[in-house]
């Protein structure tokens, strides 16, 4: 039976990963950092039906020592990195932690992983943020970056040291730049959920008003359930890599909106205001992957259309709400 860690387990990623690994037979290992109380943030996981099925392990992506004795208990054939500070907003109020936790984590992981298990597989989650102001229409592997948050300049970090790692060591350490990628999981703090969970609020009589920033900016949504399949396959090919993941069409906040608003029999015109306070100090205007590589070379592609994605996660939250009146 394989062995998989995977750092970030509780969040949305690592809830659907987890999910697929289950379902191929795998031993699933998870990091988590201890908080203010013993209670562990597995909602995603329970949301799954999973959480009883994962292993959780004491452990700090800040801290080298406990990745080491960590990964030496349970010797992975697979590592997966997703932890990280992952809200772009918060990487602007917290921009040190954000260099901790999303860049210079991503080589103590690679550390432990050359020390302990050199012969596992790695896989690092790198983010189309990196792009930033884009340089090319469509964003591939061979495109320059151009980062424009704290965020993305870590990411950037963590996509490059483990390049350095690869090519250094010989480590199978791959990374996915994956795009924008959503479901019911989503935190509340990411726009398509704050839209969604608006969306439920207001055809339930709960709330009246959705507020905004930069409606404008295009994004290529695609949903996490299909891109952690991407991530798996990475780690079965023969040489590692790096893949741009991503659905290879771009809409505007405003037409995602729209969609939303539209499934739930309201109209967006009445209820979407746009605050200036919302606007981020740098923005990234558009972004649009180009998954030709995954496709020809993993033989992935998205399976979600961005309508069928929204629908779901409104769906959901509508069910959330119900069930707390």
């Amino acid at each position: 039976m394989k062995k998989a860690f995977i750092t970030g387990i509780t969040g949305q990623d690592g809830a659907y990963l987890s999910q697929l690994l289950l379902s191929k037979g795998y031993e699933v290992y998870g990091l988590i950092r201890r908080s203010s109380t013993a209670d562990v943030n597995d909602v995603r996981l329970r949301w799954l039906g999973i959480a009883d099925q994962v292993k959780l392990v004491d452990g700090n992506l800040t801290d080298l020592s406990s990745l080491v004795r960590a990964l030496g208990d349970i010797k992975p054939d697979e590592i997966y990195n997703l932890g990280a500070q992952s809200f772009v907003k918060s990487s602007w109020s917290q921009p040190i932690l954000t260099g901790n936790v999303t860049a210079l984590a991503v080589t103590n992981m690679l550390e432990a992983m050359r020390l302990v298990c050199p012969d596992a597989r790695f896989y690092q989650a790198s983010s189309s943020e990196m792009y930033g102001l884009i340089q090319e229409e469509m964003q591939s592997e061979t495109t320059p970056f151009y980062p424009r948050s704290p965020y993305a300049v870590a990411k950037l970090y963590g996509h490059w040291i483990t390049v350095n790692y690869r090519e250094s060591f010989g480590m199978h350490a791959s990374s996915g730049i994956l795009f924008n990628h959503e479901s019911p999981l989503r935190g509340i703090e990411f726009v398509t959920r704050k839209v969604t969970d608006s969306v439920a609020r207001i055809k339930l009589g709960l709330a009246q008003e959705l507020r905004l920033g930069n409606i404008d900016a295009k994004r290529d949504w695609g949903h996490a359930r299909d891109y952690v399949k991407a991530m798996w396959l990475m780690l079965q090919q023969d040489k590692p890599d790096d893949y741009v993941v991503a659905t290879g069409r771009t809409t505007t906040v405003r037409d995602m909106c729209r969609i939303a608003f539209e499934y739930a029999g309201l109209k967006m015109d009445e209820h979407l205001i746009i605050d200036p306070e919302l606007f981020r100090p740098a923005e990234v205007d558009v972004l649009l992957g180009n998954p030709a590589k995954a496709e020809e070379r993993l033989g992935w592609s998205a399976e979600t259309t961005l309508e069928e994605m929204i629908r779901e996660m409104v769906d959901a939250d509508i069910k959330r709400l119900a069930l707390v009146r």
